[in-house]
């Protein structure tokens, strides 16, 4: 089976799917595009203009990354989800929770000035500490990693460079989330989903926006 991956390199939704390919083992190619100029071919087989999407065998096409990760998942060897039925819907709410979660980032790290950097971090706490709360250690499962632990990894990684940027309040007292990811960036399928300039590329990127964010890079 031939996998190709439609990517934007510092996309976190792309990253997801990249997490789970290399944990995988899966082989596949990459195909990068500019969301700035998206061309045409990619609008006829990305509904929403969006990436990441899969071309499997030149053929079938597979959108949204959670869908993408399922796919990959079950034409794989072994499997990221638990095996109890319970256990993987509880897993799959989690990834769609942690969705809305990279929605809400992005919002604070395109924030326009303090204020509403400050704003979008106090509106997306409480949720943060739901997820603290559901983390079982190290992975979201426990020692194995999981679905889930792909689909947040994207979101720590980030969270852990804006609190090194420009702070995020209070974001130490997560402890769950302070381990988690240190459990998790300690994996080679965590640098090796994103690019050797990535913290750069996100930067730039920021910086380009003329964020509040984007000024303190």
């Amino acid at each position: 089976m031939k996998l190709e991956l439609i990517s934007f390199p510092i996309c976190p939704f792309v990253q997801r799917s990249v997490i789970t390919l290399l944990e995988k083992g899966a082989d596949y190619e990459v195909t990068y595009i500019d969301l700035a100029n998206k061309p045409d071919w990619f609008l006829k087989i990305s509904p929403l203009g969006k990436v990441p999407v899969v071309r499997v065998d030149d053929r079938d096409v597979i959108f949204e990354s959670a869908v993408i990760n399922e796919f990959i998942n079950e034409v794989t060897p072994g499997d990221l989800h638990p095996e109890d039925p319970v256990a993987r819907a509880h897993n799959r709410a989690w990834i769609a929770f942690a969705e809305s979660l990279l929605f809400d980032q992005y919002k604070l790290m395109m924030a326009e000035d303090e204020k509403a950097y400050e704003q979008a971090w106090h509106d997306t706490e409480a949720r943060l500490a739901r997820l603290d709360e559901a983390v079982t250690g190290p992975l979201f499962n426990g020692a194995d990693l999981s679905l889930v632990d792909a689909a947040v990894a994207p979101l720590l990684q980030r969270y852990a460079l804006v609190e090194r940027i420009a702070g995020l309040p209070d974001y130490a007292d997560l402890a769950n989330l302070q381990r988690w990811w240190a459990a998790l960036a300690e994996r080679p399928s965590i640098p090796g989903s994103v690019p050797a300039d990535f913290e750069e590329r996100v930067r730039a990127y920021f910086r380009e926006k003329d964020s509040h964010f984007g000024r303190q890079c």
